[in-house]
């Protein structure tokens, strides 16, 4: 019954920005945490941006987007957003909304998650 659903991938110019969106249903929990990922042809799933606890509410990025990306979440809704900046060529990839289970940093491993949205196309030309 988990139903996660990203929107808002497309394709834009180096330096060009998009914001996705996942919407979450289906999921009876107090709280959930939840990441983004993404995944190139030929390359692992790598984790993007994940909130986490760990004496608070935390936020985890992969070096490779810091300071370009920020993910955030509704507080009334829940849905999950990722705005990206400055995109590059090299951001280009599938785009997954996720639901895990980690504490800490280990947000971005894909072996913390439990729930996979069906994914959203980023594509980025020079």
């Amino acid at each position: 019954q988990v139903q996660l659903v990203e929107s808002g991938g497309g394709s834009v110019q180096t330096g060009g920005s998009l914001r996705l969106s996942c919407e979450v249903s289906g999921y009876t929990s107090s709280t959930i945490y939840m990441a983004w990922f993404r995944q190139a042809p030929g390359k692992e799933r790598e984790g993007v941006a994940c909130f986490y606890t760990w004496f608070g509410r935390r936020v985890a990025y992969a070096d490779s987007v810091k300071g370009r990306f920020t993910i955030s979440q509704d507080n009334v809704k829940g849905t999950l957003y990722l705005q990206m900046n400055s995109l590059k060529p090299e951001d280009t990839a599938m785009y997954y909304c996720a639901i895990h289970r980690a504490n800490g940093g280990g947000c971005l491993d894909a072996n913390s998650v439990r729930d996979w949205g069906q994914g959203t196309q980023v594509t980025v030309s020079s």
